[in-house]
């Protein structure tokens, strides 16, 4: 039985601890990715099959999970996600043991589909487990927690399974049967360390939630009857069709990005340098996004007005007396703050530079071009939880089925770095990230007008 009814911030802190996890272990993909097309010789778009495969099952679970959410409630969900998670990393060690690439896709499956519930529960508890106005705000805090688990994984990835380097099967095909047998059971053996973790820490936190209550939400704890009556307007289905869209880009394009990166950068006409260095970069790209997250839920939250003008927040008289501005008084000072930063345009502002930054690696070679396509990362970073919360905005009783369409979305991680490999394998990996320049072409016109409420 639970211990405790957990209070508000003790809820966000267990759940943000979740999106680490399902950050890291989402980002160590772009690790595995060039470990397995060296080890099976695979070719961009075969490669490719990993995120069509772990992305692909958020589309295919999606509204399972909305169900399950429907009948057991945030808690149960959360619990349930965690464990079926814990179970697909597992599956990792079977599938290293008999080196087999479909087996590694079927437990990509399972691993996907437990953190596909986690995002249907999790995303929405978040948005709005306090003031409604603040839900982006929390998102972007939790999904900073998110990109800190990104940010650790391809370093950590890189110095556990490519440091070591892999062979090609040429190579391996040259060697004495005694050594390729010694050489498959090393190169398992990498990959199953660090997911027996995975899987120890996802069963930790499973027994840490099962141990709280977290706070019932009204708004979003409908139940199936409930849900079933309720039905979309036109006006809320083309809002529902736009946020769709954008979340099914901006993740394609993100995902695609990033696992394109240390093959990208290795090359010898940009980077030229080793995989394991390459990961460096790739670190890099998701730290810009948890920087960014940290920002972007520092500047929705701490300039929210009730905020700036309570008295606990002494550090804007501290910057007024910095600057020998007497800013209590001042009846200008007090209509700025009353301001509140809007999600739409700061969304339109990172889409536009990363579009822009997008242009440059593909406009240019070496260092250049390996900077330009690390700082993505950093405009990548709000755009998720702004998106999503601008997506279930005011849908009331329709925000679980809402929140399950969105995350439905998240395939775009499947079906674009699919795309981009195929065009790669055509013209080149350089000027392949044309598909995400359209991405972020996209998330501007939803920032400007597919995600205003009718």
């Amino acid at each position: 039985m639970p211990i405790r009814t957990a209070s508000q911030r003790t809820a966000l802190s267990v759940v943000t601890a979740i999106f680490f996890m399902w950050g890291f272990i989402t980002a160590f993909n772009d690790v595995l990715i060039p470990h397995l097309k060296s080890t099976f010789t695979l070719n961009h778009a075969e490669a490719m099959l990993v995120q069509f495969v772990f992305f692909g099952a958020y589309f295919v679970m999606s509204w399972p999970s909305k169900i399950v959410l429907a009948r057991h409630g945030y808690r149960r969900s959360i619990i349930i996600g965690l464990v079926v998670t814990g179970i697909g990393a597992l599956l990792f060690l079977p599938a290293a043991q008999v080196d087999s690439y479909p087996f590694f896709l079927v437990a990509f499956f399972v691993l996907a589909s437990g953190i596909t519930l986690l995002q249907v529960a999790a995303n929405p508890y978040v948005s709005l487990l306090g003031k409604p106005e603040l839900g982006s705000a929390r998102l972007n805090l939790a999904q900073a927690l998110n990109s800190l688990g990104t940010t650790i994984a391809p370093k950590l990835g890189g110095l556990l399974i490519l440091s070591a380097g892999v062979l090609g099967a040429a190579e391996l095909a040259k060697l004495p049967a005694a050594q390729q047998l010694a050489y498959r059971v090393e190169q398992a053996h990498l990959v199953q360390g660090p997911y027996l973790g995975i899987a120890i820490v996802l069963f930790v936190l499973a027994l840490i939630v099962w141990q709280f209550h977290l706070p019932a939400i009204a708004q979003a704890e409908t139940h199936a009857d409930v849900a079933a009556q309720a039905r979309f307007t036109p006006a809320q289905w083309r809002r529902v069709w736009f946020g769709m869209i954008a979340i099914f880009v901006y993740v394609g394009a993100e995902v695609s990005i990033g696992s394109f990166m240390i093959n990208y950068i290795a090359s010898p006409d940009i980077g030229n340098m080793a995989k394991s260095h390459a990961a460096d970069y790739v670190a890099m790209y998701w730290g810009g996004a948890m920087v960014g997250r940290f920002i972007g839920w520092f500047i929705q939250d701490s300039f929210e007005p009730a905020n700036l003008l309570d008295s606990r927040h002494a550090w804007v008289r501290v910057l007024g007396h910095l600057l020998a501005i007497d800013v209590a008084p001042m009846r200008w000072s007090r209509a700025v703050l009353r301001k509140r930063i809007d999600p739409r345009k700061l969304l339109v502002v990172h889409a536009t530079i990363a579009g822009l930054l997008v242009i440059a690696t593909m406009s240019t070679h070496g260092m250049v071009a390996v900077w330009t396509v690390a700082i993505i990362g950093l405009f990548n970073s709000i755009m998720f939880p702004n998106i999503f919360a601008l997506g279930i905005e005011k849908f009331g009783a329709l925000t679980g089925k809402v929140s399950s369409l969105l995350v439905m979305a998240i395939v775009g991680g499947a079906v674009i770095p699919l795309a981009q490999g195929e065009i790669a394998d055509h013209i080149g990996i350089h000027h392949a990230f044309v598909l995400p320049l359209i991405c972020y072409a996209y998330i501007v016109f939803y920032g400007l007008k597919g995600s205003r409420v009718a």
